[in-house]
């Protein structure tokens, strides 16, 4: 076979595939695979790869099938003469054998080409959570494979909300635990009230049993004793009777031998025995004798008195005195702030026709303070007591009564009243956009356990809105996030053991702008704050009406005061409305600013400071002493004020015109408060709660 026919045949149809093939299994001696021996092996024969054989060749083979690399003999040479250099010294004898095993037995299949699979790169990793299907995924699959459409969580967002669901869940968990602990430990006290109550029953039942076989028996005694006798007495009766009768009888034998006797004698000696046997027989007959009988035979009727040993009996089946209730521990919201619903339980075998409830103040040790008790009767076991004191511990105790008896008191336990309702304190709400610091006194003598915030947003005048709450607040204040440019119904509840209190009274927070009022505390005592905290005047008189309690927190020697500005981060805005012809000091400061150095003479406050002097007005924007060279030709009759957390400035407007008038680039580490000063008298007047101007806004 020469070149050309060779090259032709690789590309020709099976058949001729198939004799080539048996051509080359001859050639090399390949018909016995048993002549395909382990000495053909050469280690140092360099390997061939199955990929650089003709696809032909390798059709149908398994990627896992072994190669092997064979040395020829001799013969290889010849091949290479004829033209198989592809498959001379340097082919696979291995190769060829499995090739020709392929053509002789699938030969009239169809020869298709193994490509070896590259390996996939590695699967991208889920970055969201699909809410539908409860199982991570990739975003790309959101659009392209079956979960288009679906609700899709960020995947952090979702593990948070898992580990929620989890800790909830445990908590809920525990809690039952709990519960189930408290009802096993119950259940424990209930078995033994249980055992302790028959164990006195079987013996109360031996002490009457055998009471009552005492009484029997001694009444059998006496009874047995007394027919006795009167058995003895009639019988020496009847005995006595049949003695007279058995002589009178003798007696009559007597006689009528004695007048047979007489009446056979003579006539003279019958006549003289006559006469006196006439007198013995006359005073014999006229003896009286005897003939009832004194004891008759019938037995009298010997009814027993077992009235004692019935009222016995009846004693046995008499309703023992119930044993002690058990108070159970106050649940959950079982209380108002003038009320508690108590709960007990009694064992199931008790028999009981009412309840005397006694309830009282706690002692809290404080001398004369020793409360009287009161008592209610319940046929329930449960009662509402009413009349109480808010946010006050109670002891209680309860005792079972029936026909028997009453009952022992029960074990001592301490119900509490819920609190009475928080006093929002609206002078001391402040707002922004986003958030208000909400500010309550408690109302209660006693300390609570928490408060609870609720907002209900409004969004049209007269609808009701959706309520939030804010819950498990320790102190009488809390700062919540609200959205921005809307309006908030705020009510506060405090809440103990006893459950939570009704209501306060409702405050309204509105979050278009910053709002806060001045802080009187601060306040020096020549300034007055006006009744809505949003005014501060100085009068002509220096002297104060009163004088405030002395304070380190009062202005001294700057006639200044300090607004209340929330503790939140953001922009704050604020508008002062002023006289041109007063001395004023409008900015900020941090709260520890020197109260006795005047606003801007340190580096804790930032202001914008006007002096006139007819018919010059002079304005310095101060801070620690120093000012910027700036003049200012309109003087503003309202100051737009911004405070940038974000970006660390402060900036002065002049409302009126729209006019930029300053701007501090400010380090604050800590929050400031807006701060107010009038040198001579005159008045300042707070606009807030406004949204920030657009000539601000674009700044």
């Amino acid at each position: 076979m020469t070149s050309e026919t060779r090259g032709a045949a690789r590309g020709t149809s099976p058949r001729d595939l198939e004799e080539e093939v048996d051509e080359l299994v001859h050639l090399y001696g390949l018909e016995d695979d048993d002549e395909l021996g382990d000495e053909f092996v050469n280690e140092n024969m360099p390997r061939i790869e199955v990929s650089e054989y003709p696809a032909y060749m390798v059709a149908g083979r398994e990627p896992a099938v072994e190669q092997r690399d064979w040395r020829l003999s001799g013969e290889a040479a010849e091949a290479e003469d004829l033209g198989f250099g592809g498959w001379g010294s340097e082919g696979q004898c291995q190769d060829l054998r499995e090739a020709y095993r392929y053509t002789h037995g699938r030969a009239s299949e169809e020869y298709e080409c193994y490509v070896i699979p590259e390996e996939e790169d590695e699967e991208e990793a889920p970055d969201v959570f699909c809410v539908t299907c409860k199982t991570p995924i990739r975003a790309l699959e959101t659009v392209l494979d079956e979960h288009q459409g679906h609700e899709v969580t960020p995947l952090n967002k979702a593990l948070e909300s898992a580990k929620d669901e989890i800790h909830r869940n445990m908590y809920r968990l525990e809690k039952q635990i709990i519960e189930m602990e408290n009802f096993a430990s119950h259940l424990e006290e209930v078995f033994i009230t249980v055992e302790e109550n028959f164990g006195r029953q079987e013996q109360n039942f031996e002490s009457h049993y055998n009471e009552i076989l005492e009484t029997l028996a001694q009444k059998y005694e006496e009874k047995i004793q007394a027919l006795g006798e009167k058995k003895k007495e009639k019988l020496e009766a009847l005995y006595g009777q049949l003695v007279s009768c058995g002589e009178n009888l003798d007696t009559c034998k007597e006689l009528m031998e004695t007048v047979e006797e007489i009446c056979h004698e003579e006539k003279v000696d019958f006549i003289k025995d006559a006469v006196a046997m006439a007198d013995r027989l006359r005073k014999f007959l006229e003896t009286k004798t005897d003939v009832e009988i004194s004891a008759q035979p019938a037995l009298e009727d010997q009814t027993l008195d077992f009235s004692d040993v019935e009222q016995l009996l009846g004693s046995i089946n008499t309703i023992p005195a119930p044993s002690a209730p058990v108070i159970n521990p106050q649940a959950p919201n079982s209380a108002t702030g003038s009320s508690v619903r108590v709960c007990w339980s009694l064992y199931s075998d008790d028999t009981v026709e009412s309840y005397q409830l006694s309830y009282r103040p706690v002692r809290d040790g404080s001398p004369g303070k020793d409360h009287a008790e009161s008592t209610v009767t319940v046929k329930e076991t449960y009662c509402s007591v009413a009349n109480l004191v808010p946010n006050t511990q109670y002891e209680f105790r309860v005792t079972a009564q029936n026909r028997a008896g009453l009952s022992p008191a029960s074990e001592c336990a301490v119900y509490m009243t819920a609190p009475s309702p928080p006093v929002i304190k609206s002078k001391e709400v402040r707002s922004c956009e986003e958030a208000a610091l909400i500010c309550w006194e408690s109302g209660n003598l006693n300390p609570v356990d928490s408060y609870t915030v609720e907002l209900t947003q409004v969004e049209t005048p007269g609808a009701a809105g959706v309520t939030e709450s804010v819950v498990g607040i320790p102190t009488c204040e809390s700062l919540v996030q609200l959205q921005p440019r809307q309006s908030y119904t705020i009510y506060v509840r405090a809440l103990n053991v006893g459950g939570p209190s009704a209501r306060s009274e409702p405050a309204t927070v509105h979050t278009t702008g910053s709002y806060f009022r001045l802080n009187e505390q601060t306040c020096h005592p020549w300034l007055a704050i006006s009744e809505d905290g949003l005014t501060a005047v100085r009068s002509e008189r220096k002297t104060p009406t009163r004088e405030p309690p002395p304070s380190s927190a009062r202005f001294t020697r700057c006639v200044a005061v300090m607004g209340n500005l929330i503790p939140v981060r953001g922009r704050h805005y604020w508008e002062v409305e002023v006289d041109e012809r007063s001395d004023y000091t409008v900015g900020v400061a941090f709260e520890d600013v020197p109260k006795q150095e005047d606003l801007g003479a340190n580096c804790l406050s930032w202001c914008m400071r006007h002096t006139w002097a007819s018919p010059r007005h002079k304005y310095e924007f101060l801070h620690n002493k120093m000012t910027p060279d700036i003049r200012i030709t309109v003087s503003p009759k309202k100051i737009g004020i911004l405070l940038d957390y974000e970006n660390s400035k402060l900036s002065f407007f002049n409302v009126d015109i729209a006019q930029h008038l300053y701007t501090f680039s400010c380090q604050l580490h800590q929050f400031v408060h807006p701060c107010f000063s009038l040198e001579k008298p005159g008045c300042l007047k707070i606009h807030n709660g406004i949204s920030v101007p657009k000539h601000v806004t674009f700044h």
